[in-house]
């Protein structure tokens, strides 16, 4: 028997697994690999088990540097899309079967940039998170439920790496080796908990949720950056070599911060230096990696100093539309909007208690936010609002809400809000 939430495996039974059971594969990196392993998944049945791995910290970008893939009938397979070609006929493959993901959001865009797309999903992640597991990670939701302990080793590593070692292809065959038995335990679980019908309409919001837009002004949330950058010219200085140091990274395919550390470019900025010289004499800038594109920084902070006044970024950032202030500020400038958010959040927190759910899950921030701001700004205009079970359920169905989160919260946030 699995284990579930409330019962899970208890640790002294839990047993390590250290190989696949079927053996490593070979890396499917040339295109008649690829044309082998399409053929094998398309022989297969069921749902099919996928992964992705990225060089997070090491390269520009969300690129996947390997595909895993597992469905029942073809084993494992572990794609290099470097080397396989043209993803074509595997899209064509993995278009109908239901993907099986964990933390399906982190994958999924790396994997449309293949051309990979997933007709229906179900995510391990959000099912436990679903069910009130209190650990989600994909290790500890294997060994509550199925009572077997993988290694993660790797998951930091930098898979653009090749070729890529034996060690890191075990661990990444394991992260697809047990995702089917993981699945079935677990929408077993959200059927006898009531909730198979909410896991459908997150896996399905999740599949097609667009990107989100580009932030507004993605300079400013530079690391330590914020209580030590207080000034408009100050503040041009980050921006200026923030972008720079995008420009470059993006040239070399390298993450930003391994071509020039966040601390130089804040050090810089409270700084302001007058020339090349003092600007070589800052201690984060002393570094090799620092001066190979010294004048490149230079540069840029040349380019911040000379900005007229008026071109000068403000201090506060602008809102993205849409965007409502940081709640913090409420209390201050906006009383009753803040007011009304306690109620909102507490409600939702205790709705959520009920439901064994995160609160967040119950309805996410963004929507509890704006559903306080509309209802607060209106009183503060002396305006009548609309707070019965419809109005509030049609403000959330507006606002992005699932059903079954609006048929959780809606009742629960009308009674507080009257």
């Amino acid at each position: 028997m699995p284990g579930t939430t409330d019962s899970p495996v208890p640790d002294d039974a839990v047993v390590a697994y250290r190989r696949p059971a079927e053996g490593l594969p070979p890396v499917t990196d040339t295109p008649a690999a690829l044309a082998h392993a399409a053929a094998a998944l398309a022989a297969g049945t069921g749902p099919i088990a996928v992964d992705a791995e990225r060089a997070s910290g090491f390269r520009y970008g969300q690129d996947a540097y390997l595909v895993q893939l597992r469905r029942q009938g073809a084993g494992t397979v572990l794609i290099d899309p470097l080397g396989a070609g043209d993803m074509s006929a595997l899209a064509s493959v993995l278009d109908g079967p239901e993907w099986v993901l964990h933390a399906a959001d982190q994958d999924l865009p790396c994997l449309a940039a293949l051309g990979l797309r997933a007709s229906s999903l179900f995510d391990t992640e959000l099912a436990a998170r679903l069910l009130g597991r209190a650990h989600v990670g994909l290790g500890a939701v294997i060994e509550e439920t199925l009572g077997l302990r993988l290694a993660k080793d790797h998951a930091a590593a930098d898979w653009s790496t090749r070729p890529l070692p034996e060690s890191w292809l075990t661990y990444a065959a394991l992260d697809v080796e047990l995702l089917l038995p993981l699945r079935a335990a677990l929408a077993q679980e959200l059927e006898a908990s009531g909730k198979a019908e909410w896991a459908a309409q997150e896996f399905e919001h999740e599949r097609v949720r667009p990107q989100r837009p580009p932030r507004v002004d993605p300079w400013r949330r530079t690391p330590r950056s914020g209580r030590a950058v207080r000034t408009p010219r100050s503040l041009a200085v980050l921006r200026e070599l923030w972008t720079a140091r995008e420009e470059l990274a993006r040239e070399l395919d390298v993450t930003p911060s391994k071509v020039l550390p966040h601390r130089a470019l804040v050090a810089a900025a409270v700084a302001q230096p007058s020339s090349r010289r003092r600007l070589a004499s800052i201690r984060e800038f002393s570094s090799r990696s620092a001066r190979q594109h010294q004048e490149l920084w230079w540069r840029a902070v040349e380019r911040a100093l000379s900005l007229p006044e008026d071109q000068l970024p403000p201090l506060h950032a602008p809102l993205a539309p849409g965007e409502l202030p940081q709640p913090r500020s409420w209390a201050r400038h906006h009383p009753e909007s803040a007011a009304v958010l306690e109620r909102v959040r507490g409600t939702v927190r205790a709705r959520a208690e009920e439901l064994r759910v995160p609160h967040e899950l119950l309805l996410g921030t963004d929507a509890q936010r704006h559903l306080s701001w509309d209802v607060g700004e209106a009183l503060a205009l002396g305006e009548h609002v609309d707070v019965s079970v419809a109005a509030v359920s049609a403000r959330l169905e507006a606002l992005g809400a699932r059903p079954w989160q609006v048929e959780q919260a809606a009742g629960p946030l009308s009674a507080a809000l009257s």
